[in-house]
């Protein structure tokens, strides 16, 4: 891993567990293992190491997109079953951006919305009714909301994420792509 990667990894680290206001320059560089002037010389501010959070979103937003678009079974299906807070790079970087947004940060707001924004259109272009695309991203988000906070709900029925579960709604997704498809 090059030190670059190493920052960033920190930097997002501490996003995730311990909000953005902890991610001072010096704790950044303190989780990396590594000098201020090691951080400073690949990147020269805060704001530079948003931007390079950002482009790390990016290139695994992307990934995911074009997996969503190739999976066979469908962009809903994909949306849906992987809709789960795994751990993944890109959950990581998902998070730690939700981090920078709800801390007013415009240009990581604006990163989500266009990721989302992707996802929609594929599932527009799949059910081809703005209603039932919605519902499929409404179902796949609450999902998504569900595990990350399942420690803090105490419905199981509500907070439910496993495979089986899954499983369940991908049912759903199923009869909303038919029914979208009758038109």
């Amino acid at each position: 891993m090059s030190a670059r990667e190493k920052v960033l990894d920190a930097f997002e680290d501490l996003l995730v567990t311990e909000g953005a206001r902890a991610t001072t320059l010096d704790a950044v560089a303190a989780r990396a293992e590594v000098s201020k002037g090691g951080l400073l010389y690949h990147f020269r501010s805060k704001d530079a190491l948003v931007e390079g959070l950002l482009e790390r979103l990016a290139a695994l937003a992307a990934a995911d997109t074009e997996a969503m678009a190739a999976d066979p079974r469908g962009p809903s299906a994909y949306y849906v079953d992987t809709s789960v807070a795994d751990g993944s790079p890109l959950d990581r970087a998902i998070v730690a951006a939700a981090g920078l947004a709800q801390e007013a940060n415009a240009r990581a707001r604006g990163a989500l919305h266009e990721i989302h924004r992707g996802w929609f259109r594929l599932i527009l272009e799949e059910v081809g009714d703005r209603a039932t695309a919605r519902a499929i991203v409404l179902l796949g988000d609450g999902l998504y909301y569900n595990a990350v906070l399942a420690g803090a709900i105490a419905s199981d029925d509500v907070a439910a994420t496993g495979p089986q579960d899954r499983a369940e709604l991908l049912e759903v997704v199923a009869l909303l792509t038919e029914r979208a498809a009758q038109g």
